[in-house]
């Protein structure tokens, strides 16, 4: 089993993932260009320390596609380096690394100078979070009335039916 000091090695820079995207580039980028830090000591704090990020992603997730940018411009602030492995292409990592039991990404793992793993983040901020799981209770609460409410199909059959209506 390898280790993440392992995948880190063997990852891409961020520059290069980024730069290499064939899905939500165009999105990426335009995070990662209009994102400015913070002025505050968070950056001079990490430029103190020993530390590498590797960053567990996919280009088309779209969580990542927004966080991805954000933690390439805190490592290129800090002078930290951050590699990219793919979630898809080897899942021991991921599997290591589970969000309530799933394949969740991104996750940043936090590695010692040494390569020694000391933490972990992701896949997203709590507020990101709960935008998320409002906006599958609103899915959830759709697809019950898909379900429950014949008025519904009805709209459907009267909507169907006109658009033959004009054609016929």
């Amino acid at each position: 089993m390898k280790t993440e000091q392992q995948y880190f090695e063997k990852g891409k820079s961020i520059q290069a993932y980024m730069d290499e995207m064939s899905k939500l580039k165009q999105e990426s980028m335009k995070v990662y260009n209009e994102f400015e830090l913070p002025q505050d000591d968070f950056i001079s704090s990490l430029k103190q320390q020993s530390l590498r990020f590797l960053v567990i992603t996919e280009d088309w997730c779209g969580d990542a596609m927004m966080i991805n940018p954000v933690i390439r411009k805190i490592s290129e602030a800090a002078d930290m380096e951050t590699r990219v492995t793919l979630r898809d292409a080897d899942t021991d990592l991921i599997d290591r690394h589970l969000t309530n039991g799933g394949r969740a990404i991104p996750i940043v793992l936090i590695l010692s100078g040494e390569g020694e793993l000391i933490g972990k983040w992701g896949p997203r901020a709590p507020e990101v979070q709960q935008i998320v799981n409002d906006l599958r209770a609103m899915i959830t609460a759709l697809q019950e009335r898909y379900v429950n409410e014949p008025q519904l199909w009805t709209y459907v059959y009267e909507s169907f039916k006109n658009t033959l209506k004009d054609i016929l």
